[in-house]
């Protein structure tokens, strides 16, 4: 393989936030791959200076939702660096509303949602619409462990959920009966299904967020919620993607909740697509990544502590032998593939003239530059921490928050700083979230 005929590739890091991709995910890139940090608070000419400098082609990570709006102007000074995934594809992480436009804009089923930025227009909809309701907070792709996300089943709850947390825009989405009382959430690479498993909610609740005592299962994923989930990330012209798709329990028909680039991921699923990244970039000279559908099914088997440490994981193309012996092909008509290139009519038109970095209130911009904990300004107990309030540290991740409770719960850990050497937290992170504990 020629060195010379391969992009230059950077990661796009930005400080105090979760990096989803290192050197280790682009196993056999022949090239020294450049690493650009983005350090919040006017940033953009230096940022802008240093990826020129170093003369990158393609930057590679997730914008986070405070900083859509930099970064949308930042692309435009960077008219040759092609962003993976491109700007236009991240339009709905940066919020609920934007989850919405993006479903309206192209025909993606969701359900019935109410925007209102007049807040007069918006109580006067509580009085009127039928309940039970679910209301979201819109800015950020996500809700910490489902901490902004409520359920009001009539208009007295509704008034005094938005008196008490005054959030705008008002978001207000009718309330889908759950098949089964759970949802599902779908990963996919190049369009295709790599892993898909339902979320049931914990008894007693109707939340289906695993940090709130919610169960998985990856069997009996049903067809069309992939369907569903190729749709959407063929409308964003993704990469990678991600959705979570409720079924309803009356009509068996599927509906977006959540999409985004941003998720959490195991690490071996980072690696294939990084895999079919590195396939993209190199006209086909590294080897696309062949993930079997509903291989998640057996892979789900394997205990969570497993999961998290398998790397670069091989699925081969199955090859009858010369006997004639029968074999089952691929389930489905999913085929990874290319993605087509991002435009900038492709993301819709915001309601409202968007909010910059600068605008935004200071517990929004808390949640990807420097608060400590999101929910308060108090330091927490670490002693009777729940997986809600880990979830809120930012650029914390559900595979890390669930690890650190179990050390916890478990006894081998007594304080955040016993934490100190494990190797699933950077140094970085270690000493951000450790300004949080008492």
């Amino acid at each position: 393989m020629s060195k010379n005929k391969l992009p230059k590739v950077g990661f796009l890091y930005l400080d105090y936030v979760l990096r989803f991709f290192d050197h280790s995910n682009f196993r056999g890139w022949p090239d020294k791959i450049e690493s650009v940090i983005y350090h919040w608070k006017n940033d953009k000419a230096r940022f802008i200076k240093e990826v020129k400098s170093k003369n990158i082609d393609v930057l590679i990570g997730n914008i986070p939702a405070t900083a859509y709006e930099t970064f949308k102007e930042i692309a435009k000074e960077l008219p040759h660096v092609r962003f993976i995934p491109s700007i236009e594809t991240q339009f709905p992480n940066k919020s609920k509303e934007n989850v919405t436009l993006f479903c309206d804009k192209y025909n993606l089923a969701d359900p019935k949602t109410e925007i209102f930025y007049d807040v007069k227009k918006g109580y006067d909809y509580l009085e009127k619409c039928k309940y039970p309701k679910i209301v979201k907070r819109s800015y950020g792709a996500s809700n910490y462990g489902g901490y902004f996300v409520h359920k009001v089943d009539n208009k007295k709850e509704a008034k005094a959920l938005f008196d008490k947390e005054k959030y705008v825009p008002m978001y207000i989405q009718d309330a889908i009966k759950l098949k089964d009382s759970g949802d599902i959430r779908v990963m996919l690479i190049g369009h295709k299904p790599v892993c898909a498993f339902w979320r049931y909610s914990g008894a007693g609740e109707w939340i289906t967020n695993t940090s709130q005592g919610g169960s998985m299962s990856y069997e009996n994923v049903p067809m069309n919620a992939l369907e569903l989930a190729v749709s959407a990330s063929k409308a964003a012209k993704a990469e990678y993607f991600a959705c979570d798709i409720a079924i309803d329990e009356v009509d068996n028909k599927a509906y977006i909740l959540e999409c985004a680039t941003a998720f959490a991921a195991f690490p071996y699923i980072r690696d294939w697509i990084c895999q079919y990244v590195m396939w993209d970039l190199s006209d086909g000279k590294f080897r696309m990544p062949h993930v079997p559908l509903f291989s998640w099914e057996e892979l789900g088997k394997m205990d969570p502590s497993v999961l998290r440490t398998l790397r670069h994981l091989y699925f081969a193309k199955y090859t009858p032998s010369s006997d004639g012996e029968y074999f089952l092909a691929d389930k489905g008509n999913f085929d990874m593939e290319l993605t087509d290139e991002s435009v900038p009519s492709d993301a819709p038109q915001s309601i409202e003239p968007p909010l910059k970095e600068e605008d935004l209130p200071e517990d929004v911009k808390a949640e990807d530059s420097n608060s400590n904990n999101k929910i308060s300004n108090e330091l927490i107990d670490f002693k009777n921490v729940t997986l809600t309030e880990l979830l809120t540290l930012h650029g914390m991740d559900e595979d890390s928050a669930t690890r650190i409770k179990e050390f916890q719960e478990e006894g081998h850990i007594k304080t955040f700083s016993d934490l100190k050497d494990q190797d699933f937290i950077s140094k970085t992170q270690f000493k951000q979230w450790q300004k949080s504990f008492k």
